[in-house]
């Protein structure tokens, strides 16, 4: 099988040969670029679509429709795919396969995220809410948009731009991925439905009970996000302590935050 490489290979030989070595310099840039996408999935060059690595794990992406924070698709999220680093999506392969055992999946809400999404999220806090605020309740009960970025809920830059960051939950295996279940919560503070294990409050629930730690919820609902950031932590993933649902790998060479939008998957159904 011939591969990008190898085209790419042949073709700066015969531009050499036929035209010289000015004529290669000049086509060097436009060889970079065809050079940082893979052959076999459109991707940038290190990055995967996590359904081509494991599919058992649910997707439920939340910025690709309108079931989010802002009512809306974030921009760049041209489909409801999955993309990360190959070597986060081969850790949240091993972290499902230590789940199986016990009757459950992840699921995923968000991976990679197109930095022009995050600076949507940024002016999105920044922009003066409506009244009434259909979101208000679900995402963010007790403080305002702007506390948002004061807080640390909302940042710029996201480590989702560098392919190692995950929003992530807990599922029973052979669930549907966005089947609702149980509004998890305490006294109405963000009950967006979910099928999640009962986590003690919703996805995105910008909220001091989101706090992995925080002493006010149930021992079931901590006994779930214990089991959670253990199985993410045997893999090297490190939890955000003001969310329960957001992990994130540290590796060398990952350090640029990208921009290129997420598509759907080449023959993807």
């Amino acid at each position: 099988m011939v591969t990008a490489r190898d085209w790419l290979i042949l073709i700066a030989m015969r531009i050499r040969s036929d035209l010289g070595l000015a004529a290669l310099s000049l086509a060097l840039p436009c060889m970079a670029v065809l050079a940082s996408v893979q052959a076999g999935n459109g991707l940038p060059q290190g990055f995967v679509y996590l359904r081509d690595v494991d599919p058992s794990i649910a997707q439920d992406m939340r910025y690709a429709g309108p079931d989010n924070f802002m009512g809306r698709a974030a921009p760049g999220y041209e489909a409801g795919e999955c993309v990360l680093a190959d070597q986060a999506a081969q850790a949240l392969k091993r972290v499902q396969r230590a789940l199986k055992p016990q009757g459950l999946s992840l699921k995923v809400y968000d991976c990679y995220r197109p930095a022009r999404a995050v600076r949507a999220f940024v002016d999105w806090a920044r922009s003066p809410a409506p009244n009434p605020d259909p979101g208000k309740a679900a995402y963010y009960p007790q403080v305002t948009k702007p506390e948002l970025l004061a807080q640390e809920y909302i940042a710029a830059p996201s480590g989702h731009s560098l392919g190692l960051a995950v929003d992530l939950t807990i599922i029973r295996a052979g669930e549907a991925a966005s089947a609702p279940a149980a509004e998890p919560g305490v006294a109405g503070r963000c009950t967006a439905p979910d099928n999640s294990v009962d986590m003690g409050t919703g996805f995105d629930c910008f909220d001091a009970l989101s706090h992995t730690a925080n002493p006010e919820i149930g021992d079931a609902q901590h006994r779930w996000r214990t089991i959670l950031v253990e199985a993410m932590a045997a893999q090297g993933f490190q939890n955000y302590p003001k969310e329960w649902w957001h992990f994130s790998l540290s590796l060398p060479g990952y350090d640029t935050h990208r921009d290129f939008p997420v598509l759907p998957r080449p023959d993807g159904e």
